[in-house]
């Protein structure tokens, strides 16, 4: 079992958009997964909510700094785990951390997001000193195609000496319309530029984890 935490100190990054997309991504290719909302807001939940229909993935809300010790006994019969982490809670992000593989930090190519992004690679930073294995990349969610800032935010990212991964998410109406319905882009148009997006993603989060 893998468990993949999405964090970020910033609010409005995306955060539940990619998750909940990535999230079905890995179970639309037949493998169990759990997703933990740990944002007291419940996004994923109210997303889950107005499904119609059947689930791909179970959804359960831990808006709590005990994710890391209620985990193993809930994650048992999965293979993997997303847990969607809260924005200015820190008790409950230092929990994920605990609980995951792999800590991936949504941003948006701005210059703001960069440098929020601090906040959330101490506490990883932290955690690393108990955790030497743990692993952590930073994703670009947003990203408007073909401009120039879409471009720059990998470089401006190094400075962080965290993996960016390389594939990236951009600004599409899918990814909206989608979650209107309880839906992942991957479901509602499979072909899509923006299932393709995520599909390239989820490679390369598992290749990461190998």
């Amino acid at each position: 079992m893998k468990t993949i935490a999405l964090l970020n100190q910033k609010g409005g990054v995306g955060k539940t958009t990619l998750a909940t997309n990535l999230a079905g991504c890995f179970a639309l290719e037949g493998e169990a997964v759990l997703y933990i909302d740990a944002d007291p807001q419940g996004s994923a939940l109210d997303w889950s909510a107005a499904r119609q229909q059947k689930p791909i993935f179970n959804v359960v809300g831990i808006p709590k700094s005990t994710i890391h010790r209620d985990l193993p006994s809930l994650a048992a019969t999965y293979i993997w785990t997303f847990i969607d982490g809260p924005p200015r809670v820190y008790d409950v992000s230092r929990s994920a951390i605990m609980a995951a593989d792999l800590v991936i930090i949504p941003v948006q190519p701005s210059p703001y997001d960069v440098w929020s992004a601090k906040e959330i690679v101490d506490l990883i930073n932290e955690a690393m000193v108990m955790k030497p294995d743990l692993k952590a990349a930073f994703a670009i969610n947003r990203k408007i195609v073909n401009t120039a800032i879409g471009r720059d935010v990998t470089e401006a990212l190094g400075g962080y000496s965290l993996r960016v991964f390389k594939a990236a998410l951009s600004q599409r109406v899918g990814f909206a319309e989608s979650a209107g319905q309880g839906l992942t882009v991957l479901e509602t148009d499979p072909q899509g530029q923006a299932a393709q997006e995520v599909r390239s993603l989820a490679i390369e989060i598992k290749e990461y984890l190998k």
